[in-house]
């Protein structure tokens, strides 16, 4: 199934359309069985997003046959347990999942990122009924979106979002933004405060009565996350499916951690693929300079300088991806201060370099490879804008004072989502 939107085809004095829900699939997703079968899969599909990858940004075609391969392929239950029939392996292995598929399509690889927080936050703070319900959605192959932010509060922490007690069931109400995933999701957790204002995750059917999700994402970058608007009125979400996500941020919990990993192997994936496109490019098309005296702009040696510089800074960044996967896995098989801590300033550090790394391995793609590297038939201004949409997530300026704060002065960072 392929549907196509373009942006110049959504006239902002019309009223904005909600979007059917997409159905459940019939078959039981497929089961990762270790660590390599994760790598390969992730390389198997990876290899088959790219091929459209650049065309589906150019034309905002959303990625649904794509999603559908992916989470049937079993790599969207990589962190359920294994006590509850998952194949429960280590963040390291997902967050390289996440960067291989990144670097093919970084839109898909960020729809997963709610959906891998939400399972985590389940294993956090759900009882062991709730935690049996929905992992065995998951494995069957059913999506999490997201319905968490919100795009007029001040700071990202603050909700209006609210649910009220009707009985066996609450009712929710709200409006959401930023929703990545949520348009061909399944199931909705929608961030709604109880009337302690403690923050839930309120799980929706995504065809739930009064939940609309509106295709009005006109980001520059990151186009097919379809990260648009969720109204919510009087959406019924029964109890079975409240999740009580404040508690996973009432003490320490790798909760946070896991969400902002996975951030830092999205823009790896970007950095990824700009680097092996420069390359590409370089080698094919590109001139040598007229002062050069080269045959070939490949021969140039402040060309391979530079490559130099960003290969080696992809992976320093790659190994810093690495250990904080680590940390967070410390973190969630031991949540103490100590632990969490490590696993926030492993992560924090990964965050800095990938976005570092992001954003000058897509600005240096146009210098490497010159001036026709910038035709409109090349696309390449997509691994640009990707990174630099992708990247205003937690910004790294406030990573760099948590990490100081922590170095200079024993401080932990702070236990929320955003750390």
């Amino acid at each position: 199934m392929t549907i196509a939107v373009k942006q110049a085809d959504i006239d902002p004095k019309v009223q904005p359309v909600a979007i059917p829900a997409v159905p459940r699939p019939k078959e039981p997703a497929h089961l990762i069985k270790s660590d390599a079968e994760a790598i390969a899969v992730a390389e198997d599909l990876a290899r088959r997003f790219a091929e459209g990858a650049s065309e589906r940004d150019r034309q905002r075609i959303w990625p649904v046959a794509e999603l559908d391969a992916y989470s049937q392929s079993g790599l969207w239950s990589l962190n359920v347990p294994k006590a509850f029939g998952g194949p429960g392996l280590s963040y390291v292995t997902i967050d390289k999942v996440i960067q291989i598929i990144s670097a093919a399509d970084p839109s898909i690889g960020q729809i997963t990122q709610n959906h891998i927080g939400v399972v985590a936050a389940i294993l956090t703070n759900s009882d062991e009924a709730q935690q049996k319900l929905f992992f065995a959605e998951v494995l069957k192959g059913t999506r999490f979106g997201n319905a968490f932010s919100e795009f007029g509060s001040k700071r990202a922490a603050e909700f209006e979002t609210k649910f009220t007690d009707a009985g066996d069931h609450v009712l929710v109400n709200g409006k959401k933004f930023y929703s990545s995933g949520a348009l061909l999701a399944h199931l909705v957790p929608i961030v709604a405060l109880d009337d302690q204002g403690r923050a839930w995750y309120a799980i929706a059917e995504r065809d739930a009565v009064g939940l609309q999700v509106i295709d009005d994402w006109s980001s520059f970058g990151q186009k097919t996350t379809l990260s648009g608007t969720v109204l919510i009125d009087n959406v019924r979400v029964p109890k079975t499916h409240l999740v009580p996500g404040y508690k996973g941020f009432e003490r320490p919990t790798a909760d946070g951690a896991i969400f902002q990993i996975i951030q830092a192997a999205v823009d790896t994936g970007i950095a990824e693929a700009a680097i092996k496109d420069t390359i590409s490019f370089v080698r094919g098309s590109s001139r040598a300079w007229i002062d050069s005296g080269l045959e070939h702009a490949w021969q140039d040696p402040y060309t391979i300088q530079a490559v130099g510089d960003l290969t080696l800074r992809l992976h320093a960044t790659e190994a810093l991806l690495e250990k904080a996967g680590l940390a967070v896995d410390q973190a969630v098989e031991n949540a103490t201060a100590e632990t969490v801590a490590k696993a926030q300033i492993a992560v924090a550090e990964a965050k800095v370099l990938s976005t570092e790394i992001a954003i000058a391995a897509t600005n240096k793609l146009f210098e490497l490879a010159g001036t026709r590297s910038t035709l409109g038939v090349h696309n390449l201004d997509r691994h640009w804008r990707n990174a630099r949409t992708h990247t205003l997530h937690d910004p790294v300026r406030w990573k760099y004072a948590i990490l100081g704060n922590y170095a200079l002065n024993g401080v932990n960072p702070p236990v929320h989502a955003w750390s």
